[in-house]
């Protein structure tokens, strides 16, 4: 008969394995009459120490779940809770138990972790849709003092219809008002008569002077409606870029613009009406570009629109 020991027993006692024996064991005869043999101290060592094992697990699970679930001060209290369970560090059981509490450790770091990314984007994001508020408000700010700024500035005025006063004596005509003398003909005035005026409009009676003159005057005793078209061309090749005036009463108008009908549409472009009818007082005869209204003893007084000129 040899003596076993079982492991983590005392080393004093013994048990006497029955396996050595040569004869029928002990026991045989109680266990045909129904008798069953109590469980052995060994048996109960190994039960007792599963069902420690199990309890320890199911604290270190409900332990782990319990700090995830709160965050991570709930996992590090947790987890010092279920410490003071553990078994002694030399036990293998207490070993798992460690090795569990140190998992309880590293996702309470995780979700701790992840909470302040959390709050940093947060942080990021408040910060970034400040400066677009910022942003937003310095545009705004910018165009309202463009738009204050454009108010500000007058507006540009539009060129306004004026005066024209004609005559054979010049130095009759206010000062300050556009001059309108004549070229040729039996009166021509010499440059020294209107010297100092603002504007001088010089005209042609005869239509002998298209380059020197800026309208051809057609009426009785003075040019014709057939020379209307001649004139226009001889002023415009000499000076491309000016105008041609053109004046007569309204009687005569349709038969001079008959006869320049022939021109090139740049030059017919560049032809100006100036038409007699003196009413007495200031109007636009339709289509015109200027008007005489008023007939007088020293000069006749007409109202021009711009770009006569």
């Amino acid at each position: 008969m040899t003596a076993q020991r079982l492991p983590g027993a005392n080393p004093g006692s013994a048990l006497f394995s029955h396996r050595s024996t040569p004869h029928t064991p002990r026991h045989a005869p109680r266990h045909a009459n129904g008798y069953r043999r109590r469980p052995s101290r060994l048996t109960l060592t190994v039960a007792a120490a599963t069902v420690a094992t199990a309890s320890v697990a199911a604290s270190v699970a409900v332990g782990i779940s319990f700090a995830a679930a709160s965050g991570p001060n709930s996992a590090s209290q947790a987890t010092g809770n279920t410490a003071a369970l553990a078994l002694h560090p030399t036990s293998p059981l207490g070993a798992g138990r460690h090795a569990g509490s140190g998992r309880a450790d590293s996702a309470g770091a995780v979700i701790g972790k992840a909470a302040s990314g959390r709050a940093a984007a947060s942080n990021a994001a408040s910060s970034k849709s400040g400066q677009h508020k910022v942003a937003g408000a310095a545009a705004k700010k910018s165009a309202a003092q463009v738009h204050k700024s454009a108010a500000a500035k007058p507006a540009a005025s539009k060129p306004k219809p004026y005066l024209i006063y004609d005559s054979v004596v010049p130095q009759a005509i206010p000062a300050g008002q556009v001059v309108a003398t004549y070229s040729t003909g039996a009166h021509p005035i010499p440059v020294s008569a209107v010297a100092g005026r603002r504007t001088v409009i010089w005209i042609d009676t005869l239509a002998t002077d298209p380059s020197g003159s800026n309208e051809l005057d057609i009426e009785p005793g003075c040019a014709s409606p057939s020379q209307a078209a001649g004139w226009v061309r001889a002023r415009l090749t000499a000076h491309p870029n000016a105008t041609a005036i053109l004046y007569s009463s309204i009687s005569e108008w349709s038969e001079i613009r008959a006869d320049v009908a022939s021109l090139p549409v740049w030059m017919r472009a560049k032809i100006r009406w100036w038409i007699a009818d003196p009413t007495g007082s200031p109007h636009m005869v339709p289509g015109a570009q200027a008007t005489q209204w008023y007939w007088g003893s020293s000069y006749d007084i007409s109202t021009a629109l711009p770009g006569l000129t």
